[in-house]
């Protein structure tokens, strides 16, 4: 008796051990050239030329999908350079202490065609949760993730109060990615 026990626990453990093997893990994919990451407010507006981190995502596995991701301040550009220069002080950014803006999800759920990514968004130290529309296309062998949502600067310190700079800012995205070999 103790033994037909034993092998059906057995039987058990290599059936869910040989499942989990069987399954494939997220495919990672890596930043392609052509992304955009936009910012628009009344004042300023502008791109991050760099955006760096990985992927991982397979629509049928979110919970083992993930996104990763680092926007040097360096690379802002508002098409000002004193502007470009003023980012990087410690008033706005402070870029020396700083020197990213970090995205790492923690949660990816289906929303219809589309999906939410839940993760934390830090930026000048200061790390909040946020929610971020994600549309997903497929071409040439990648994906491309695309969306936009806001972020008031005031929940991480950036800058000061101010009329002549709104405090919400708006970000679009479109981030096309290629598998890793």
């Amino acid at each position: 008796m103790k033994s037909n026990i034993f092998y059906g626990v057995l039987a058990g453990v290599i059936l869910l051990t040989s499942a989990t093997l069987i399954a494939p893990p997220a495919q990672e994919y890596k930043i392609k050239e052509g992304f955009k990451i936009e910012f628009k407010s009344k004042d300023p507006s502008g791109i991050f030329k760099e955006a760096k981190g990985t992927v991982k995502f397979d629509e049928n596995d979110l919970a083992n999908s993930k996104f990763s991701l680092t926007f040097p301040i360096a690379s802002i550009s508002t098409g000002n350079g004193m502007m470009n220069k003023k980012a990087q002080t410690e008033e706005w950014f402070s870029a020396t202490k700083y020197p990213d803006i970090k995205y790492v999800s923690t949660k990816i759920d289906k929303s219809g065609d589309d999906f939410i990514v839940y993760g934390t968004l830090t930026m000048k130290g200061i790390s909040k949760e946020k929610k971020v529309p994600l549309k997903m296309s497929k071409s040439d062998g990648g994906l491309t993730f695309s969306g936009s949502f806001v972020v008031n600067r005031m929940d991480f310190k950036v800058g000061k109060e101010s009329d002549a700079v709104p405090n919400n800012m708006n970000i679009s995205f479109s981030l096309p990615v290629t598998k890793k070999q």
